[in-house]
């Protein structure tokens, strides 16, 4: 039975990382297509105004608390929520399962290039892991048909994609089925970082929660997007006051 709460009618999995890997490596097992969602507080006021992304989230097989906002409203509100679960260090941790349990890898996404880099880094990081296929995102609605393929001729246990949100959630969403992976992750910039075109915030700031203050020094120009933290917040506040 899933532990799951709602952060503004976004339903959450209530997960530790060790819980979120060992539910990857259960859908591993079962054969049948699964998807996973890494949902920080921008994304959740993303769904707010998009039903169509809302709907796949809360459909989805695992949902973790991407980012610190989402961790912080689940207690502000009374409920239990672990810890943060960043979509990049569980990509980084299944990449580490994937070395002992022989998972096969498929990278799809990122500007041209970026998918091979990233893939040459994990390669180098995790001996021995096998990332059987990369694709870069830059393609066109009659490219999809190669594309899916091409993936499912790489028959991989996990399937990356980073084409960005709500882009990779609903292109994942309309083709699951006829990707049949078994696990299905939509991960945003995590292989730029993992190819060093963009740097992730150092480890104090993550711990002390700042990791957006980070990202809006190193990118001033993602500004307007990061407004959606403060109206966030308010949100989660005003639900509260809403419901007592």
């Amino acid at each position: 039975m899933r532990n799951r709460v709602a952060v503004l009618n976004v339903l959450i999995d209530v997960v530790t990382m060790k819980e979120a890997v060992n539910a990857v490596k259960g859908f591993i097992l079962q054969k049948k297509s699964h998807l996973v969602v890494t949902p920080n507080a921008e994304m959740i006021m993303m769904a707010n105004k998009d039903k169509q992304l809302a709907d796949i989230i809360n459909n989805a097989d695992l949902v973790v608390p991407d980012g610190a906002g989402v961790v912080w409203a689940a207690r502000y509100q009374g409920d239990s929520m672990p810890e943060r679960v960043a979509g990049y260090d569980l990509v980084q941790n299944l990449l580490v399962e994937a070395t002992k349990e022989k998972y096969k890898i498929y990278m799809l996404g990122g500007a041209p290039g970026i998918a091979e880099q990233a893939k040459e880094i994990a390669q180098e990081r995790y001996p021995g892991v096998q990332i059987v296929g990369t694709r870069n995102g830059f393609f066109t609605k009659k490219e999809e048909p190669d594309i899916i393929s091409n993936i499912r001729a790489c028959q991989p246990d996990i399937l990356l994609v980073a084409l960005g949100v709500p882009r990779q959630e609903k292109w994942l969403n309309e083709y699951k089925e006829q990707i049949n992976v078994p696990v299905s992750i939509g991960v945003g910039g995590t292989f730029d970082v993992m190819a060093g075109v963009v740097r992730r915030a150092p480890i104090w700031m993550q711990h002390a929660n700042l990791e957006w203050l980070f990202r809006l020094l190193s990118e001033p120009k993602r500004a307007i997007r990061m407004l959606a933290l403060p109206r966030f917040v308010m949100k989660v506040v005003a639900s509260k006051k809403h419901r007592m």
